[in-house]
């Protein structure tokens, strides 16, 4: 099967030649890097912008030549052009900034080229922001009630096993998704291969296993031990953009806070896991982190911070002036809840 190029042919089509190859040796370099077709697919975009940009600041297609003559004035109007054309966000500039840099600093390390001026172009500054995680009553639900919005019973099974396993496992939804049968669980482990292709094992709770078992045992479709673990209608693996849908049709169908994501499941897990005692380090490990730094964020949200997200985005709680407790008595959480 070809690979997709994340820098697209409409990019390389309106650069200089010489422009156009080195792009296509950069994605390979990243590539070779084993980053994430998240980030490839960033970075591409991010390029995408800046070329388009340089054929109309330029008035012609911008070769490598061009590249290295580019002054920080131009860099600067680049910027601008992100907030007043695009509309950008300080993140949205930060990152594509970064992805420039990226590109002109590895010409650079390949005595390509060398344009001094982009070490000057400082980056938007990011405004903090907090993980949103669920009530652990809310997510306890969120496990509890997804397969009830789905027509087909085995989809049902399919996204309870799915959302069980981000809260029980702290899983990116796209690490869940890119598991196949040979990888589930084994002596209540789970290894997962995270960003970077770097391999962690996360413990399983019972739940997280007997939700797994009761899907596939449902699961329609053949499969072997090089099949998807989570599979859409068509027997193929299962979308993203699916279990996404899910997740919001249970926010529909329960009144659950706009919070309520895949993702947040996962920020649930390490907050809880905090709440309750488990050290920082512990949760690092768990949730894949390589700098410490990432899972210090979970120790600025205190219970205050929680309500107060809680009262923002839940739709039934944002006429009030107080978020309200919920029920807090499900034999579940103790076996979510004590992972530590």
């Amino acid at each position: 099967m070809a690979q997709h190029r994340c820098v697209k042919a409409e990019t390389l089509a309106i650069c200089a030649d010489d422009f156009a190859q080195q792009l296509l040796k950069w994605e390979d370099h990243l590539r070779a890097k084993n980053m994430s077709r998240h980030t490839l697919r960033a970075y591409g975009a991010d390029i995408a912008q800046f070329v388009t940009f340089l054929v109309k600041h330029l008035g012609k297609l911008p070769s490598i030549n061009d590249l290295s003559e580019i002054s920080i004035l131009d860099f600067r109007s680049w910027m601008v052009e992100m907030v007043i054309k695009d509309g950008l966000s300080n993140a949205s500039r930060a990152r594509s900034l970064s992805g420039v840099k990226n590109f002109i600093s590895w010409l650079d390390r390949q005595g390509t080229m060398h344009n001094p001026a982009l070490n000057i172009v400082r980056s938007p500054k990011i405004r903090k922001t907090l993980p949103r995680p669920l009530f652990k009553d809310q997510a306890l639900d969120v496990t509890k009630f997804s397969g009830t919005t789905e027509k087909q019973e085995w989809t049902g099974l399919r996204n309870m096993a799915l959302f069980t396993m981000l809260y029980g496992c702290g899983l990116r939804i796209n690490e869940a998704l890119s598991l196949n049968m040979k990888d589930k669980p084994q002596n209540g482990v789970l290894r997962v291969m995270g960003k970077g292709s770097k391999q962690r094992e996360v413990p399983v709770l019972d739940i997280v296993s007997k939700n797994l078992n009761i899907y596939l045992d449902e699961c329609p479709h053949i499969t072997n031990e090089s099949s998807p673990l989570f599979l859409g209608t068509r027997g193929k693996r299962l979308n993203q953009g699916v279990a996404q849908l899910a997740m919001r049709n249970l926010r529909a169908e329960f009144g659950l806070a706009e919070n309520a994501t895949p993702h947040a499941l996962r920020h649930s897990f390490a907050t809880h896991l905090l709440q309750n005692g488990a050290n920082l380090r512990e949760i690092q490990e768990l949730l894949g982190h390589v700098s410490l730094s990432s899972t210090q964020i979970y120790t600025d949200l205190t219970d205050e911070d929680i309500k107060k997200a809680y009262k923002k985005y839940h739709p039934k709680e944002k006429k009030k002036e107080k978020a309200t407790a919920l029920e807090s008595s499900q034999n579940i959480e103790e076996e979510f809840c004590n992972i530590s």
